[in-house]
């Protein structure tokens, strides 16, 4: 099995790539986001008080997260599976 240290450049992938960006833009952008949105949730944990109200926002709100992940994960899914296509290592379907 070849190893990230068989490779002279780890970050050069022409070859195998054909000379395309990878991760793809439409990837990272879905991942940037992904990133926020859990660093949101992050900062709304730390705020979880106690107060009956405001864990009523707070988990109105986390739920809004989670559904805008399950969105941005689903992007990013397509994403990779576009990149697949394009590299030639799965077929179109």
């Amino acid at each position: 099995m070849i190893g990230r240290d068989d490779i002279e450049n780890p970050m050069e992938c022409n070859k195998s790539c054909k000379g395309r960006e990878v991760p793809t833009e439409d990837e990272l952008v879905a991942l940037n986001a992904m990133r926020a949105i859990k660093d949101r949730v992050r900062d709304l944990k730390k705020r979880m008080d106690g107060n009956a109200e405001s864990m009523r926002d707070l988990e109105r709100e986390m739920a809004q997260l989670k559904a805008e992940w399950n969105e941005w994960e689903k992007k990013r899914k397509e994403a990779a599976r576009k990149r697949m296509v394009l590299l030639g290592h799965e077929e179109v379907s």
